[in-house]
């Protein structure tokens, strides 16, 4: 006993967990200790021999420099050192002269051997590395020592009335002591939190960095893209996705959603206040039954409860009257949410540059779309109606156990609330990349499916159904082998959950059926504890479905947020004023341009069209003709020289007038899955329907159109491919007709026409383009004889330039060209007449055929 009283304070001992209404020092101050010392040491050394036997010294180049890494090191360094200062102050009599008990000694040693250790360990980290270690952060170890430490630190407020510990401050020793509980509370707090950022260790998996290296050297840049360039983390950037999640928070302008707005948030605090009176009053009851109390009494209480629960709903308050309210309520502001994002983002990827939209996958983007935009609502209902309230219900039970029961209580659903959002985190976390994988494999599965089906046609001239069919099948295979890793860790998740709910509610009920058995508490309270403590249960099991719904909806947003930052590449100056039109004068002066840096696609373009002149642009394939009239619709800026109209730079003024003067044919004409008549009606889309017959006829379209069953009601199917090209080309004129532009840009618009059909319309174009700027692309040379001026255009630079006449009697390549079209159409001409002599061949009897031959 002497022995135990050495080691312990008089009439102490360290079997006595609980003294005076808190923790036992010696009890505590022995325990703390140990579990640390075990944590660093007998872990920490299994670890130092894993990462000396596998592991590998980091390259300083790849190991971040930071300021936080240094606080972390003198943090931990201020632990230890106060915990040897507060031996020696002991040591020395600073306890008060009496016997220094042992249990101090003992936690003095075994917790700088601990602390020790673990910055030791911190050390390591940071100047080796596993090779085969896919993750970033700290170890297992050190985050478990930390965190272990910084609750250890947190046990002592439930020693707050106990008069052997220092919460009295009532003499020098007691002061001292908080002083020194004080440093390890903010140290190993600030250590467990800095912990989780890991400043001194690099952000990504070290053989990752490696291997980037490695590609940077052999490809000479300094860009790698890929999969694992992508954040490890949802909640990275968590400060700036928040700030563009703001505008669609509260709703601007809008007085009455404002006011829905805070009703919502209102009766949201009226839910909580509720929650706690629901299972005083079943408490009550339960009291009053056993009591005997009168009917009176006992009926009011009765009535009051069950208004209350009318009020609340179930347990989480999921069906109250209060919480349906709500749900009715926020309707509005769910839907003015969704409308503003759909919106903007439709807008922002409208604006975008063509370069964006001919690499862009519709698949891809649409389901990106369709998750991000409802992504956010979930987000918004999740953080304001579940987060929020779950935390503060935590909070509020907390105090309420500690106030009403004893501090027991309230460190039971402490400690369960710790473990179980902590390990809900950690694990979510984990379970990041499982979820963006499968993201990913399911935008490649429906990105396939929608190519296969817009390219129907290319797969039946291939005989590629079965191909295409198994393409999306190992797709899908794919998704699913995803789907099932992110189920499986889900269900691990939950399993986990549960045996800590389990846990601490068989704790807490052991304990309370404890107290009632002993007298101190009534039937009624072990009833409160029970329905106080299932109540906090369930939106505390909630909570962890909460928590990864807002991660996954901050993965689903990650590919709309990318869509929200890709940047315009054309952009209209600050100060960009309208076009002034007054003529139509067209020039390129020393123009360069390229799509790709390194590959010049124009060279010193310079030519001027004058107002109502045609301008034709012939060469080969790829030489540029197509990028020149994509640059004076500004498509593109470019990189050298200046294009001008009337003589106004394109680049100063805004894109909309410009491209509001401007009409184009291109070759390759996408009608939208409408009918016919508002696909010639999009030129001008308040144009009567005289206006677009007219525009029919002039094109030479009205008779067919008038030939289909339906008229101008036809619809034309998806892009179009219910209509030839001949007739898809023509409604592409009939668009620009109604447009009425005074500069008009054709790109091979006669390239897809019969001759006879094309004659025609060279006609009604003539019509339309007189006393225009005309600037055409041509195949047929035939088809711009009367141009004012011909350009040949050969690798980026104009070879050429003249009318027909002068540039036959230069004998270059215009006339080159000239004379290999005209040998293919006398080509071509004896063929026909050779097909149609076969063909009268063929309608004689046999011997008039023998006569002839042999005459």
């Amino acid at each position: 006993m002497l022995a135990m009283q050495s080691y312990c304070e008089a009439s102490a001992s360290i079997s006595e967990a609980w003294l005076e209404g808190g923790i036992s020092p010696c009890f505590y101050f022995t325990l703390v200790p140990t579990v640390l010392l075990t944590l660093s040491f007998f872990f920490g050394t299994f670890q130092c021999v894993f990462y000396h036997r596998y592991g590998t010294e980091m390259e300083p180049k790849f190991v971040p420099r930071s300021h936080l890494y240094r606080l972390q090191l003198a943090v931990s360094l201020l632990v230890l050192l106060q915990f040897l200062g507060g031996l020696v102050w002991r040591a020395a009599g600073g306890g008060g002269g009496g016997e220094l008990p042992g249990y101090v000694i003992l936690y003095g040693c075994l917790s700088m051997l601990g602390w020790a250790w673990a910055v030791a360990l911190l050390r390591l980290e940071r100047k080796r590395v596993l090779v085969r270690d896919r993750t970033r952060g700290h170890s297992t170890v050190l985050l478990l020592f930390w965190a272990v430490a910084f609750s250890a630190e947190n046990l002592a407020f439930v020693s707050w009335v106990s008069p052997y510990w220092w919460w009295g401050l009532e003499n020098t020793q007691q002061q001292v002591e908080f002083f020194l509980w004080l440093v390890r509370y903010f140290g190993t707090g600030t250590l467990f939190f800095l912990g989780l950022k890991a400043p001194g260790l690099p952000r990504r998996p070290y053989m990752l960095l490696i291997n980037e290296d490695e590609r940077d050297i052999e490809g000479g840049t300094g860009q790698v893209t890929s999969a694992a360039a992508l954040p490890e983390s949802t909640w990275q950037d968590f400060g700036k996705k928040v700030r563009m999640l703001l505008p669609y928070m509260w709703p601007r302008g809008n007085v009455l959603l404002q006011g829905l707005v805070l009703l919502c948030l209102c009766l949201l605090g009226l839910e909580r206040v509720i929650n706690v009176f629901v299972p005083i009053y079943y408490k009550n009851i339960v009291n009053e039954l056993t009591d005997g109390s009168s009917w009176k009494t006992l009926a009011t209480t009765v009535c009051v409860y069950v208004l209350l629960k009318f009020l609340q709903g179930g347990g989480s308050g999921a069906s109250g009257f209060i919480s349906n309210m709500r749900t009715f309520l926020w309707i509005r502001v769910q839907q003015y949410t969704n409308r503003v994002v759909q919106v903007r983002l439709f807008g922002h990827l409208h604006s975008l540059s063509l370069r964006w939209h001919l690499g862009r996958r519709t698949g891809d983007v649409l389901r990106s779309i369709d998750r991000g935009t409802s992504s956010i609502n979930s987000l918004l209902s999740y953080i304001v109606f579940s987060i929020f309230p779950t935390i503060a219900d935590i909070v509020i039970s907390i105090i309420y156990f500690v106030t009403y029961f004893n501090a027991w209580f309230g460190l039971i659903v402490f400690v369960c609330m710790f473990l179980y959002l902590t390990l809900t985190i950690i694990i979510t976390e984990w379970r990041t990349k499982y979820r963006r994988d499968m993201n990913t494999q399911d935008n490649n599965a429906k990105s396939k499916a929608v190519d296969s089906l817009l390219n129907f046609e290319t797969v039946k001239y291939y005989n590629a159904e079965n191909y295409e069919v198994n393409r999306f099948e190992d797709a899908i295979l794919k998704y699913q082998v995803s789907e099932w890793k992110t189920q499986a860790s889900l269900a691990f998740l939950n399993q986990t959950q549960n045996i800590i709910i389990g846990a601490g509610l068989l704790a807490g009920s052991l304990l309370c059926a404890y107290f009632v058995q002993d007298g101190k508490f009534k039937v009624g309270d072990f009833v409160l504890f029970g329905t106080y403590i299932i109540q906090l249960y369930t939106p505390l099991n909630w909570f962890g479905t909460y928590y990864r719904m807002i991660q996954n909806s901050f993965i689903d947003m990650e590919s709309m947020f990318k869509l929200f930052t890709e940047e315009k590449e054309v952009k209209d100056e600050v100060n960009a004023g309208n076009l002034l039109f007054k003529r139509g004068k067209v020039e390129f002066e020393n123009v360069y341009f390229n799509y790709t840096d390194g590959k010049e696609i124009l060279k010193d373009v310079s030519f001027t069209v004058q107002p109502g002149q045609t301008l034709a642009l012939v060469g080969q394939s790829g030489s540029g003709k197509s990028t020149i009239l994509r640059l004076l619709f500004r498509f593109y800026d470019i990189q050298g020289g200046c294009i001008r109209i009337d003589g106004q730079d394109i680049s100063k003024v805004k894109q909309v007038s410009l491209r509001a003067h401007i009409g184009v044919v291109p070759q390759d004409t996408v009608l939208f899955n409408d009918n016919i008549r508002n696909n010639i009606r999009y030129g001008r889309v308040t144009a009567s329907d005289q206006e677009v017959e007219e525009a029919a006829i002039a094109a030479d379209i009205h008779e067919k159109i008038q030939a289909f069953p339906e008229g101008y009601d036809s619809q034309v199917g998806e892009r179009g491919l219910k209509l030839s090209g001949g007739e898809k080309q023509r409604v592409a004129i009939a668009r620009t007709i109604l447009k009425a532009p005074q500069i008009i840009l054709l790109d091979e618009a006669t390239s897809a026409l019969d001759t006879q059909t094309e004659r025609n319309i060279q006609a009604s174009l003539a019509k339309v383009c007189s006393n225009r700027t005309t600037i055409v692309v041509a195949h047929r040379l035939s088809t711009i004889i009367g141009a004012d001026q011909i350009l040949v255009v050969s690798d980026g630079q104009i070879a050429e330039r003249g009318r027909h006449e002068e540039l036959l009697a230069k004998g270059g390549l215009y006339s080159d060209m000239w004379m290999r079209q005209q040998q293919a159409q006398d080509s071509d001409s004896a063929s026909d007449t050779e097909t149609k002599d076969m063909a009268s061949e063929k309608l004689q009897p046999p011997s008039a055929i023998v006569g002839h031959r042999s005459h």
